[in-house]
């Protein structure tokens, strides 16, 4: 991997608070009802709630589990419970799970949807209006989960939507809070209409999208409205076809950061396109076999305030067309990094590196 650099960051420094670290492990170890005799049980609420912060697990959303923090420091005295369940930031990452579609004949108790359900609401009731990180986890309808969170949509800044087979659009303008929204499809050949439909009416705060496992061409993004996507500043997506990524940069005027694997095809040709806003852009391309040469990918494109640029291409690399983008775009770039599938020579890696100033 070749990268290049106008200047070298400083490591970042993250501090933590010792003693109260090792509280938390001595929390999260201590199960026994009865230990009360410990100092700990007599800590003020103040400091005890920094260590039930602590306790929590550093997964991006917490699993519903009795064993596990938040759930588990409820279980231990009737003072820790009534510290726990009073503090919000304790519950504002949960992950649901609702995987069956027969939920009301399931006969083990543990698959239960409505005691479940139950158990999210209250989980949900005790974030006291904090914002809130969910991840949904689906079978195929999200009725049931729709229904347990409405109370909450004004919460939700942050929202995860993962399924097997999407039958039924996650309708989202009504998340007027949302800013952050992930979907990931389990099944690749599951069709797209329902998710279509989810992405065409967007809340008017979503500023981030980032789909996993779904394949997007000019045809599906020309459903999506300018106004839906106009707000959105990040995007992580993957396209087929050079029209659907100059497509992107149409839909997104606002965009700052593109993260997108493509696969080019010998039969697109490029579009002329200028994106003013976009500052990063991260991709990856594979292209056919037959291929001989860069298929237009950089000859449509003029990105005047690009700073850092990362690419990996399966293919001759266009070497040509990529120094007459960079002329064209005129960019304050900062950092170039070739994936190692980007074959170069050393004469074409001092090309790239005059376009970038050195401090």
């Amino acid at each position: 991997m070749q990268t290049y650099n106008s200047n070298v960051d400083s490591p970042s420094v993250s501090a933590t608070t010792g003693e109260l670290q090792n509280l938390a492990d001595i929390i999260q170890s201590n199960t026994s009802r009865t230990s009360f005799s410990s100092p700990i049980h007599h800590l003020p609420t103040e400091i005890l709630s920094e260590i039930f912060l602590y306790c929590l697990p550093e997964d991006e959303h917490l699993m519903y589990a009795s064993r596990r923090a938040p759930m588990l420091l409820t279980r231990i005295c009737r003072r820790w419970r009534e510290v726990a369940v009073g503090l919000p930031m304790l519950w504002c990452r949960l992950q649901l799970e609702f995987w069956y579609e027969d939920w009301q004949g399931r006969a083990l108790s543990q698959d239960d949807w409505p005691t479940r359900a139950f158990g999210y609401d209250s989980w949900l009731k005790r974030s006291a209006g904090c914002p809130l990180s969910l991840r949904l986890e689906c079978g195929a309808h999200w009725n049931e989960l729709q229904k347990l969170l409405q109370p909450y949509i004004r919460q939700i800044s942050s929202l995860s939507l993962g399924f097997l087979s999407c039958h039924d659009p996650f309708m989202l303008e009504d998340f007027h809070a949302l800013k952050e929204l992930t979907i990931r499809k389990y099944m690749p050949d599951d069709p797209l209409q329902a998710i279509n439909k989810s992405l065409s009416k967007l809340p008017v705060n979503l500023r981030r999208i980032n789909t996993e496992n779904m394949w997007f061409d000019r045809k599906q993004l020309n459903f999506f409205s300018d106004s839906a996507w106009a707000r959105l500043t990040h995007i992580e997506i993957d396209v087929d076809g050079l029209g659907a990524f100059t497509r992107i940069l149409r839909l997104c005027p606002d965009l700052s950061s593109l993260k997108m694997v493509g696969m080019l095809h010998l039969a697109h040709t490029a579009e002329s396109v200028t994106h003013t806003n976009l500052k990063s852009l991260c991709m990856s391309w594979s292209t056919p076999p037959t291929s001989a040469g860069g298929l237009g990918l950089f000859k449509g494109i003029t990105l005047p305030n690009l700073r850092v640029l990362e690419t990996s291409y399966t293919g001759p690399w266009p070497h040509e067309d990529f120094i007459e983008f960079l002329m064209r775009s005129k960019c304050p770039l900062e950092r170039l990094v070739l994936d190692s599938t980007v074959r170069v020579t050393s004469q074409q890696r001092e090309e790239y590196a005059a376009f970038i100033p050195s401090n």
